[in-house]
């Protein structure tokens, strides 16, 4: 039976029967998710959603949360920003992360540094591998040659208006969408400077864990990597699952594995000193 959706009585009879229906990607409110980590007492999860193919999702996490993102599928491809959450004008600076650290891969203690010398979140479980500090994501323009289309209401968005999406549910604008990290995509940098994408896919299941280090904004986009040599637009489900926990304590060993890094951690500890 075909309902009339022009009658407004009508169309607000099908919403409403449409209540409780359960999509593969969306978020679940209240969190609920069955596989926490030993010692996580279920009320201290604070977000638990799956994010579509081509698909953006934002939260402002507190200080100490963890956030788990899953690869359900082995072919996500997680394009994350950060603020900070007091004062989004403090970011995610990429080159930093890297020069600071001395490292561009990131992997287990790794830490995401801000423009202001402090560390935003830390790396504290990664069993991926691939991941990349160096090429951004897509936008309308590598999406269109690529795959013929790369608007925001196609077929294949890209990863840059998806993260202008999220970014903007917190008042923040366009110019506001700096560079990014992916996780889960990876490239390695050969001796002559050549990028070798790393973008699989792999091995379904994969997961990497990080620590909020300050209260901070996270924005994801999940789309085809830009260096993605596939010429069909393929991207599978991420999912994003946090919960409460302490920031990290004096003694925790990625706070205090490099001088650089502590130091950074230090910022952080004189920054709530208010």
């Amino acid at each position: 039976m075909t309902t009339n959706l022009a009658n407004p009585m009508a169309a607000r009879d099908h919403a409403r029967a449409m209540a409780g229906t359960v999509a593969e990607a969306m978020p679940i409110i209240p969190p609920v998710a069955d596989d926490l980590p030993d010692g996580v007492d279920t009320g201290d999860l604070v977000w638990e959603e799956t994010i579509a193919a081509g698909g953006y999702a934002t939260r402002v996490l507190k200080r100490g949360t963890r956030l788990r993102l899953v690869d359900i599928g082995g072919d996500a491809c997680a394009s994350m920003l950060l603020y900070n959450a007091d004062m989004p004008t403090e970011r995610l600076n990429v080159a930093d992360t890297v020069k600071v650290q001395w490292n561009a891969y990131l992997a287990i203690g790794r830490l995401l540094l801000s423009d202001m010398g402090r560390v935003l979140m830390s790396v504290i479980e990664d069993g991926a591998g691939t991941h990349d500090t160096f090429c951004g994501t897509s936008n309308a323009a590598t999406n269109a040659a690529k795959y013929g289309e790369g608007r925001n209401s196609g077929p294949t968005p890209n990863g840059r208006d998806r993260l202008i999406l999220g970014s903007a549910k917190h008042g923040l604008t366009r110019r506001d969408v700096h560079p990014c990290v992916n996780l889960f995509k990876g490239t390695r940098i050969g001796k002559d400077g050549t990028i070798t994408p790393q973008v699989g896919p792999f091995e379904k299941g994969r997961e990497i864990v990080m620590r909020a280090e300050m209260d901070v904004i996270v924005v994801l986009a999940n789309c085809p990597h830009v260096l993605d040599p596939r010429a069909e637009w393929s991207v599978t489900p991420l999912r994003a699952t946090a919960w409460r926990g302490a920031p990290a304590p004096a003694d925790d060993p990625v706070r205090n594995a490099t001088p650089e890094g502590l130091r950074a951690f230090q910022n952080v500890e004189d920054y709530y000193r208010r």
